[in-house]
C-alpha cells in the first residue's frame, strides 16, 4: 500500500502585512496624542506671519546700475523733530490745559486699570516724561524673550494709545540678579536687551513709527528692590517702556536710565513744550521725585 503525502502547509505571503498594521496604527495614535497636547502660541505665529508678509511684499529691486564718476549726489532732506517747539504745537492741543504726555498717561490708567489694580503694571512720571512699567512674567517666560499672548495684547492696546502722538519712546528691559548661561543668552545683558528689542518691534508691526523709537538692556544693574528675596527678583524682572517729551529727553534718558534720572535743570532746559500746571489725575504708583508736579 502507498505511503500517503501529507498536505504541503500553505506559505502565507502576506503575514508583512500584519507587522505593517500594527506600526501604522502605533504611528496614527502617537500623532493623535501630540496633536491634542500641542497648542499654537498666538505671540509666535503673529511674528512668523510679519516676517514672511515683509519678505513676499518687499518692493522690487532697480536693475539701474549705481552710477560712478562724478555724478551730482542726491540731495538728503535732514530729518525733522519728533516734537516741535511750543510755538508750533498743534492749535488743538495748545487750547487745552492737557498736554500729550497727560493724555497718555490717563488712557493709559483707563486702558490698564485691572493690571494697575493688581500691581502688575505702574505709571508714573513728570512735566518731561512717563513710564509704564510692567512685570516681565506679563510679557515672557522665565529665561526667554518671545512675547507670550497676553502680551501681545498688552502692546497692541499701548500701541493704540501712542498712535495719535508723536512723542518718543524707548523700552527699557531689566533682569534680577540670577545668572543666566544658555547659547541664546549668555548673561543678562543679551536677555534684557532682547526683551526691550522684542517689545519694540511688537509696536512697530502694530503701526508705531520706528523712528520714534529704541531699545536698551541694562541687566540686572538698575535694580529697584533687593535681590535676597523672591519678591524683590520679581519686582526687578520688569520691562519700562518710556515716553519722552522730545528727542533731547529721551537721549538723556537713556544715558542713566529713567530709574536714576530725575528732572534738573539740565533736563527741564532740553524740553520744548511747555510744562504742565494743573495735574489732571494722581499718578497710581512711586512717582519720581522732581520739583515739578507729576503726572
Amino acid at each position: 500500500m502507498a505511503r500517503r503525502r501529507p498536505p504541503e502547509e500553505h506559505e502565507n505571503h502576506e503575514r508583512w502585512l500584519v507587522s505593517y498594521a500594527d506600526f501604522i496604527t502605533l504611528l496614527f495614535a502617537f500623532f493623535v496624542v501630540m496633536y491634542s497636547i500641542s497648542s499654537i502660541n498666538e505671540g509666535k505665529y503673529k511674528v512668523l506671519s510679519q516676517a514672511l508678509i515683509g519678505a513676499f511684499n518687499e518692493t522690487d529691486r532697480s536693475l539701474k546700475p549705481i552710477p560712478i564718476g562724478d555724478e551730482r549726489p542726491l540731495t538728503v532732506k535732514p530729518a525733522e523733530p519728533l516734537i516741535k517747539d511750543s510755538e508750533e504745537v498743534d492749535a488743538g492741543l495748545a487750547q487745552t490745559s492737557v498736554t500729550p504726555l497727560q493724555a497718555i498717561a490717563n488712557d493709559v490708567r483707563d486702558a490698564f486699570g485691572d493690571l494697575i489694580k493688581s500691581n502688575q503694571l505702574t505709571v508714573r512720571g513728570n512735566e518731561l516724561w512717563i513710564e509704564i512699567e510692567l512685570n516681565s512674567s506679563l510679557l515672557f517666560g522665565s529665561g526667554d524673550a518671545m512675547p507670550s499672548d497676553v502680551a501681545f495684547n498688552i502692546i497692541e492696546k499701548v500701541a493704540k494709545i501712542l498712535h495719535p502722538f508723536d512723542n518718543p519712546v524707548h523700552v527699557e528691559g531689566f533682569t534680577d540678579d540670577q545668572p543666566i548661561r544658555t547659547a541664546q543668552y549668555p548673561t543678562n545683558w543679551e536677555l534684557s536687551s532682547a526683551r526691550a528689542a522684542s517689545i519694540v518691534r511688537m509696536l512697530a508691526i502694530d503701526g508705531i513709527n520706528p523712528s520714534r523709537m529704541a531699545s536698551v538692556g541694562y541687566g540686572e544693574f538698575q535694580p529697584v528692590a533687593t535681590n535676597a528675596t523672591v519678591e524683590g527678583r520679581a519686582h526687578n524682572r520688569r520691562v519700562v517702556l518710556v515716553i519722552s517729551r522730545n528727542l533731547e529727553v529721551r537721549r538723556s534718558l537713556t544715558g542713566s536710565g529713567s530709574a536714576n534720572a530725575k528732572p534738573d535743570a539740565a533736563l527741564s532746559r532740553a524740553g520744548t513744550q511747555t510744562a504742565p500746571t494743573k495735574v489732571t489725575q494722581p499718578v497710581r504708583g512711586n512717582a519720581v521725585n522732581s520739583p515739578s508736579p507729576a503726572l
